[in-house]
């Protein structure tokens, strides 16, 4: 049985007899051969080199962020609490009902905490936040999770940055 086995994948693939098994049948070199004449590889590619260049002569591995300002924190966190009570007042018969504050607490306390230890200016606002908050309303049973998440990271997006250069005078 083994045998036929064999024979049945040496008739499908004649590489795979050995040398010294029965002849391969004679086929001409453009039968065997794809028209495109590809091979394939028996190793591995080698991974490219890819360097960036422009991020290797600008020494970027030296940059150091500044330091999480908490003045700076304090102050968007007032300006976010107010847009997101405005905002989800707007959609509040939709989606959030009377939540509506419980809502904002729960997304002005992540907001902030992010802003306090982790923000360090443009380039470092991450969507981690934003993701916690959207699990922190969904775990407390509130509604319009993802609704809410949404108009925060459309906020944070048009202003943080933007206020932290104001905030430090790095236009």
């Amino acid at each position: 049985m083994a045998t036929r086995v064999w024979a049945a994948a040496a008739a499908l693939n004649p590489a795979l007899l050995p040398h010294s098994s029965s002849p391969r049948p004679t086929r001409s070199a453009s039968s065997t051969r794809p028209s495109s004449h590809l091979r394939l590889r028996s190793r591995r590619p080698r991974p490219a080199k890819v360097v960036c260049r422009r991020a290797k002569s600008a020494a970027f591995e030296d940059y150091k962020f500044p330091d999480p300002i908490p003045e700076f924190a304090e102050q968007e966190t007032s300006r976010f609490r107010a847009h997101m009570m405005w905002r989800l007042e707007q959609k509040k018969e939709e989606y959030f009902g009377e939540h509506v504050e419980e809502i904002v607490d729960v997304c002005t306390e992540v907001l902030s905490n992010f802003l306090q230890h982790d923000y360090c200016g443009p380039g470092t606002l991450l969507v981690h936040p934003f993701l916690d908050m959207k699990g922190e309303i969904k775990e407390k049973g509130l509604p319009g999770a993802p609704q809410a998440a949404r108009a925060a990271i459309v906020w944070a997006e048009k202003n943080i940055d933007k206020d932290w250069k104001a905030w430090t005078g790095d236009y």
